[in-house]
């Protein structure tokens, strides 16, 4: 380890050109944004040589989360996300803040 990395938590080096393995090269295939409220999604399926992806990326005032879904689990993501939609649409609010 040089003198000026710290170990990470995770028991990973920290980012260095010294032993890391090349990046991916991953070609996007199609790429669409959403604004709701105060955040931003932005949906890029992608390519690379392990096969296809959806990466769903949130970005709220500049800080970004993202989740990485393999095209082999779309179909299951879709699914559920289909039946929590349906859920909020049928299942009456409620008024927690009261």
């Amino acid at each position: 380890m040089i003198s000026n990395e710290r170990p990470s938590p995770y028991g990973h080096r920290s980012h260095s050109s010294i032993g890391s393995k090349p990046p991916l090269i991953e070609e996007t295939i199609k790429s669409d944004k959403i604004q709701i409220e105060r955040k931003t999604f932005v949906f890029t399926l992608k390519e690379n040589p392990r096969g296809r992806f959806l990466r769903i990326t949130e970005d709220v005032n500049g800080r970004r989360d993202t989740i990485i879904i393999p095209a082999t689990g779309l179909e299951d993501f879709k699914r559920l996300f289909d039946d929590m939609l349906k859920t909020s649409v049928d299942a009456p609010a409620k008024n927690l803040g009261e």
